[in-house]
């Protein structure tokens, strides 16, 4: 870890919700007047579209989950080379016909890799893989701050049911087939990260989700809940969050539970004064 170049890495499985936490990341570095340099995880696939449906076809059981596919000591490699100077590159995954206008590239392509900016504040990786540890790579020795975002898996299969049904024009069969291949990749390598996490966010309805392939709905802000946890609950105001997010409690000695509405405003209140702490951290060793 760096005080002169913090790196926050935001760790969920697809479809788990990092992409609205990363919204509300932006909003406080907007606010703050941080700066900020991104690195979307699908951006270290290893394999683009194409080549990886060939290797799905030769090897039934892989997935994106997987450690090996995915570029994994490239990523770490940039965590530590930013931790250390400030430096280091990323690539952007065109997923669909928006991307490919923006990113003037086919979908499913990658686009080629660029240096960083200079003079960011910190590095900001949303992602499937910035807290692995495994015998290859360490990546959660080189984050100052690991977010976990994770909803209870009914509902994140639902979630992925409804949205690669919706947006993608995939079958329920067909998207029944990734969630059981990814299963062994979603146990070894997802799981286990969430233990080297600071702060976990765990969505959890209140509506039944028994069966999630027969799901008509997402369960919506105000039919869920949402745990959170702190690894280090050391200095943490409960007392204060608890005033200020109605319908709050604390369920264990680290753990706060707080309504789903309320999700943006927990953050808000939590993430703040850490961001703050980092960035000033740094710029008093600038």
């Amino acid at each position: 870890m760096s005080a002169r170049h913090p790196i926050i890495s935001v760790t969920g499985s697809s479809g788990a919700g990092t992409t609205s936490v990363r919204n509300t990341f932006e909003q406080i570095f907007r606010r703050e007047d941080v700066s900020a340099v991104y690195i979307e995880g699908d951006a270290f696939h290893a394999l683009d579209r194409n080549a990886m449906r060939m290797a799905m076809a030769e090897e039934p059981t892989l997935s994106h989950f997987a450690p090996r596919a995915n570029l994994l000591p490239e990523l770490e490699e940039v965590f530590r080379t930013y931790g250390e100077s400030g430096v280091g590159r990323t690539r952007h995954y065109v997923h669909d016909a928006a991307d490919a206008q923006a990113y003037a590239a086919e979908p499913g392509t990658f686009t080629a890799w660029e240096d960083f900016p200079p003079g960011s504040d910190l590095l900001f990786y949303e992602g499937l893989h910035g807290c692995v540890v495994d015998d290859n790579v360490d990546m959660a020795r080189y984050a100052d701050l690991k977010i976990g975002v994770v909803p209870v898996i009914n509902l994140e299969w639902i979630q992925k049911l409804h949205r690669d049904r919706s947006f993608r024009g995939y079958s329920t069969e067909a998207v029944t087939d990734v969630i059981l291949r990814r299963m062994p990749d979603y146990v070894q390598t997802i799981c286990p990260q969430f233990t080297w996490t600071d702060i976990n966010f765990q969505r959890v309805p209140t509506v039944d989700t028994s069966n999630p392939f027969i799901a008509r709905w997402i369960p919506t802000a105000d039919e869920s809940m949402v745990v959170i946890r702190f690894k280090d609950p050391k200095g943490i105001d409960f007392s204060y969050l608890i005033s200020m997010i109605q319908g709050s409690f604390m369920s264990r000695a680290n753990s706060i539970v707080i309504p789903g509405g309320k999700l943006d405003i927990a953050m808000q209140l939590i993430l703040t004064p850490i961001i703050m702490q980092l960035v000033e951290r740094k710029r008093r060793l600038a």
